[in-house]
């Protein structure tokens, strides 16, 4: 990379887009004569590679350009990501990371940041706006307040703040019910929410979880939502690193001066319900898959992809692997990885259109193995007490339920355990990274002699723990990774 210092750059803004390199493609539609029609919230790298991205090309086309998103957050660092793409008029440069090539373009389907409030008065009130049609979020996996049977936690402290203070909600979603109950007064129609984060179901879990907020200060109001609002399930698929140093330092060589820059692999997958009360954009114009099968396509990628990524990440971590794509380089892993899936993961994966589970999985572990997309184990591995339970453990009952082959996925749960005690086979520490870390570690302690202490944590394995095949599995694995390391184990699994 070269001297910062060496390398004049251009600020990205709407009247600068025209001094930008030529190799960059920009907007080529009027930014100024789009308005708002989707609120976002969650403003995070993947938001911008993958639906402003869709909106971009549908914008490109002449499309949709009364459907301009409008950015949110609900969380105190949001303020700093409002700051940053305010300054650039809300653009972004993308850069698509391929091993043969980089192709760099700025989007602008964004149009504004409403202001982060403590208690969200301007989010409540520009979803109340009539031209907000779609609340779409972006809020992490674990950010919906499930129980470990799907329902809302109503013990759950910002849950129960909502519900005692309505008008001064702390969550995005006790935001929506505030904007929904405006509407509802005012007369006015009521939006569509939209998850866009990896969940089974995802549309059906953010309407349990504000149909189940509302109706817990006013029953009349959820009957409202469940009447007049709708929630269409989706898969989003897309490889979004972290944005860090050399990111920013990409960027800046190309002679961009852009505060918020995101790379991605040159992959993206949209498969959506059709399902919006107020109208959307034209999505299938821009290569989203609309289809009533929206499970199918969901499954096979959650439990892929995302799961392969919890398959990797924590054995990654352990052996002090930075990337992914350093893991799939590693003979070992890379055929633990494979072996794990063939025989574990493809039996319980329903068919979609024009894709066969072993064609899929032969594309994620391209993919996975792409070394221009620098995706930190350490990334992938955050929040495991969210994703295990998520991506790992409904194939394990599945697999459980049909009495086949179990033991790679008990290594994988042995290898999160390991990962969680805190410090690597090198001896170097693994910093926090999971919002139970404390916890965590502290049952990793305990189950380096007694395994089983770690399948009686009750809120992620449920009655797991009862099951001898699994818990005797685990124990095994996670003996030998303490006995003889984790390549040890790897090497007896594959074989």
């Amino acid at each position: 990379m070269s001297d910062p210092l060496d390398i004049p750059t251009t600020l990205l803004r709407n009247q600068t887009l025209n001094d930008l390199p030529a190799e960059v493609k920009t907007p080529s539609y009027d930014r100024s004569k789009i308005t708002p029609g989707i609120l976002h919230i969650g403003l995070g790298n993947f938001h911008r590679a993958h639906q402003a991205w869709f909106l971009h090309q549908l914008m490109q086309q002449g499309l949709a350009m009364d459907w301009g998103i409008i950015g949110a957050g609900v969380r105190p660092g949001d303020a700093a990501m409002r700051t940053r793409l305010l300054a650039q008029d809300c653009l972004t440069t993308l850069v698509e990371l391929d091993p043969n090539s980089a192709l760099v373009e700025v989007v602008g389907p964004m149009i504004d940041f409403v202001e982060v409030q403590e208690h969200n008065g301007a989010l409540i009130a520009a979803m109340m706006e009539p031209r907000i049609r779609i609340v779409s979020l972006t809020v992490t996996e674990g950010g919906y307040y499930q129980t470990e049977t799907g329902t809302l936690d109503v013990s759950h402290p910002d849950i129960r703040h909502d519900v005692a203070h309505p008008d001064r909600p702390i969550t995005a979603f006790g935001a929506m019910v505030a904007a929904y109950r405006a509407r509802r007064v005012a007369g006015q129609a009521a939006f569509t929410g939209q998850s866009c984060d990896n969940l089974q179901g995802n549309g059906d879990v953010l309407h349990r979880t504000v149909t189940g907020l509302a109706r817990l200060s006013d029953p009349s109001l959820a009957e409202w939502i469940d009447q007049n609002a709708s929630f269409p399930n989706a898969m989003v698929d897309c490889i979004v690193p972290a944005t860090g140093a050399a990111e920013l330092g990409f960027v800046h060589d190309l002679g961009i001066n852009d505060a918020a820059p995101v790379t991605h692999e040159n992959f993206r997958q949209w498969v959506l319900e059709d399902a919006f009360c107020a109208g959307r954009p034209p999505w299938e114009k821009a290569g989203v898959t609309i289809t009533d099968n929206v499970h199918a396509y969901e499954s096979m990628k959650i439990r892929v992809l995302n799961a392969g990524h919890q398959m990797l990440a924590n054995v990654g971590e352990i052996l002090n692997l930075a990337t992914i794509a350093d893991c799939m380089a590693q003979p070992t892993i890379a055929a633990f990885f494979n072996k794990v899936q063939s025989e574990e993961v493809l039996p319980y994966l329903p068919p979609v259109p024009d894709m066969s589970p072993e064609s899929y999985l032969e594309l994620i572990a391209r993919r996975f193995s792409n070394s221009k997309i620098h995706d930190t184990t350490r990334r992938v591995a955050f929040d495991g007490t969210s994703r295990h339970p998520g991506f790992v453990l409904p194939i394990l009952k599945d697999a459980l339920g049909a009495n086949g082959p179990i033991q790679g996925l008990a290594l994988v749960e042995a290898l999160w355990a390991r990962m969680c005690f805190g410090t690597r086979e090198d001896g170097s520490h693994i910093a926090p990274n999971d919002p139970n870390w404390d916890q965590l570690t502290q049952v990793a302690a305990q189950a380096k002699t007694t395994p089983k202490a770690w399948l009686e944590m009750r809120s992620t394995y449920g009655h797991l723990s009862e099951n001898t095949a699994f818990s005797d599995a685990f124990e095994n694995w996670l003996n030998m990774i303490w006995r003889e390391g984790c390549q040890a184990a790897l090497k007896t699994y594959i074989a």
